[in-house]
């Protein structure tokens, strides 16, 4: 199957299943929303300073992702063939996987009494914009929700800590 559909000719894409929709649908909005973290996560772990450990923590985050954008793309009363389909879907496992690493970097880095501002490093930066695109992309699902129920709650819990482990991260990679 070649990847050119020509269905986005005229400003259509699809869904899971393929459910054609808008390009301006909100289901596309949050799912694009995420597939710009996965890219802008992918810029840090790209970069050859970038640590092996780290590289390895976002690439498993990446991962992760496709899943998310998955549940995310299939419309409601597709969600069952989603699962019988044995698609891969955001988990309590993956959220402590993030928690986890929140912790560990909490306990590194200590209280923190002030605002940061991006810009002491370049790989803080990466997960300084990483973190803010995740923030939109959290907020697109829940705008999501609000209109098309999103029948796993985890997701939105899920990047909410996404965000904050990534501030973490930026912390820590300025300090370096």
């Amino acid at each position: 199957m070649s990847i050119v559909t020509k269905v986005g000719d005229q400003g259509n894409t699809r869904l899971m299943f393929n459910r054609e929709v808008p390009k301006e649908d909100p289901r596309v909005d949050a799912y694009g929303a995420v597939d710009e973290l996965s890219t802008a996560m992918g810029m840090l772990r790209g970069k050859p300073e970038t640590a092996p450990d780290l590289k390895e923590r976002i690439l498993t985050v990446q991962k992760q992702l496709i899943g998310l954008m998955g549940e995310v793309s299939t419309p409601p009363e597709l969600m069952a063939k989603y699962k019988e389909s044995g698609y891969q879907c955001i988990t309590e496992s993956d959220l402590e996987f993030i928690e986890s690493r929140i912790r560990d970097l909490e306990s590194q880095l200590g209280p923190f009494t002030t605002w940061s501002i991006p810009g002491d490093s370049e790989l803080g930066s990466l997960a300084d914009w990483a973190r803010t695109i995740c923030r939109r992309a959290e907020r697109k699902i829940c705008a999501l929700h609000h209109s098309s129920p999103i029948d796993n709650r985890v997701i939105m819990v899920y990047l909410n800590r996404m965000s904050d482990w990534l501030w973490l991260e930026a912390r820590a990679l300025d300090r370096q």
